[in-house]
């Protein structure tokens, strides 16, 4: 076989192969950027526990509104209370933290949080089911976990 033929032959089998490789790319959908929810302190107080989230929106839009259902478990495993938290918004790249008090609860008696739903993420419920996969949670507080 000559040069020539290998070399057309190349430029066919390329041919025919870059379109099927551009047409994959482009039907690829786009990963949405990460939403990141940290307990990052547990503060005593003598009207209970202080709870400072961290709030981390790496996607150039902002997230408004944003409500948190959150249940927060005693050390013994049972549910002490149920949550309805508003941390937004939560503008475009950007890093937020978040308080709340837990009143007449003790910080030494929190177990975990648990992420139970997202009560809004976004103006609309398409926008608020499409979130919960993107949230990632992470606890900084020893013996305390985060959890969806």
């Amino acid at each position: 076989m000559s040069l020539r033929r290998i070399a057309s032959a190349l430029l066919l089998t390329l041919g025919v192969m870059m379109p099927l490789t551009l047409s994959a790319q482009e039907t690829a959908p786009a990963k949405a950027s990460p939403i990141g929810l940290e307990l990052n302190r547990l503060e005593a107080r003598s009207e209970g526990c202080r709870v400072w989230l961290v709030l981390r929106n790496s996607a150039p839009e902002a997230i408004d509104p944003l409500r948190l259902d959150l249940l927060v478990f005693g050390k013994d495993g049972v549910i002490a209370r149920r949550l309805a938290l508003d941390v937004g918004p939560l503008p475009a790249e950007k890093t937020m933290a978040r308080i709340f008090d837990l009143s007449g609860q003790a910080c030494d008696s929190v177990g975990s949080l648990l992420l139970n739903d997202l009560m809004a993420c976004g103006p609309t419920t398409e926008t608020r089911a499409a979130c919960l996969p993107r949230l990632s949670l992470a606890s900084r507080v020893d013996g305390v976990t985060f959890e969806k």
